[in-house]
């Protein structure tokens, strides 16, 4: 008796006009630039590697102590250190050019020039696949304002980088807003290909014996399972009101996670806090997404995406 042959499910992702063999990425700031958990995890398998944010300058980032542990999720305030982009394309890049997957750089600055200078770098260089933009920085010359917290300021940065590159620009939102979908449609106005959500949500750890908060910094971004439903009611309401592809973000440990995400309206997602729990996360998680369609019968990812519905 001859057993049938189940064809092998479609996984791969057109996002924004960068090719994805499946749909499965590193959040950045998780992975740092992807030779650090080549031990554990081919990069050939993933996605793509959405690396540790750069900066035009080398940046130190805070002083310690800057994790704390969280009921279902962690705090950090690690500052954003990085050793700037020169280093970047001379140091890191050229290791993840040996691979066979998308590199999307996640960029940030304390001004606009910063902001544009970084992509202004990054444009036409091989093996840069994408810009992710991480607005969540505060404009230093404009007493601080948070970029992603500013519809008008998040609207003139992302227009900025947008004329500076040719390269998808990706903006990535911050949760700790009124209403994400407002710039969600900025983002969209402001010509971006695509939308990363959601960034941390800001939270803050006392020792009550000792009267002082866990972080130097005081305050940190909550990241982890505990921001997930947020993350996923996030993607649902910003997946309606644009028509912006969307990497999908908080929380995913498990292949079921991803789907929550993929079904509220994500086309890819970003596997983050878990990378620390499980080096081989992403690739349990993209295991479990092939397993789940073989099941269930699909045939292409792209047959799930913002197919959640009430009925």
């Amino acid at each position: 008796m001859i057993s049938k042959i189940k064809t092998k499910p479609d996984l791969s992702v057109d996002f924004a006009g960068i090719k994805l063999k499946n749909p499965v990425l590193t959040a950045s700031g998780t992975f740092g630039y992807g030779e650090e958990y080549a031990d554990f995890v081919d990069l050939n398998t993933l996605g793509g590697v959405i690396v540790k944010g750069i900066s035009l300058r080398p940046i130190t980032g805070n002083p310690p102590p800057r994790i704390w542990e969280t009921p279902s999720g962690m705090l950090n305030a690690i500052g954003l250190e990085n050793p700037g982009v020169d280093v970047f394309l001379t140091e890191k890049l050229p290791y993840l050019r040996k691979f066979d997957t998308a590199v999307i750089v996640n960029i940030f600055g304390y001004s606009f020039e910063d902001y544009v200078a970084v992509a202004e770098r990054l444009d036409g260089v091989p093996g840069v696949s994408g810009l992710e933009v991480n607005i969540s920085c505060p404009n230093v010359k404009a007493g601080g304002i948070v970029f992603g917290t500013d519809l008008k300021a998040a609207f003139e940065l992302l227009s900025a980088i947008r004329k500076a590159t040719k390269l998808p620009v990706i903006a990535k939102l911050s949760p700790n807003v009124t209403d994400i979908t407002e710039f969600a449609k900025a983002a969209r106005d402001a010509g971006c290909d695509g939308l990363s959500l959601i960034n941390t949500l800001l939270g803050m750890s006392i020792d009550v014996r000792c009267r002082k908060p866990r972080l130097a910094n005081w305050t940190g971004g909550l990241s982890g399972p505990a921001i997930r439903p947020v993350a996923v009611r996030m993607v649902w309401q910003t997946a309606k009101a644009v028509p912006l592809p969307i990497i999908g973000m908080g929380g995913i440990v498990t292949a079921e996670d991803a789907l929550e995400f993929i079904l509220a309206g994500a086309s890819a997602v970003a596997v983050g806090t878990a990378n620390f729990i499980n080096p081989r996360a992403t690739v349990d998680v993209l295991e479990g997404l092939e397993t789940f369609m073989t099941e269930q019968g699909v045939g292409a990812i792209g047959d799930l995406v913002g197919k959640v519905s009430a009925g």
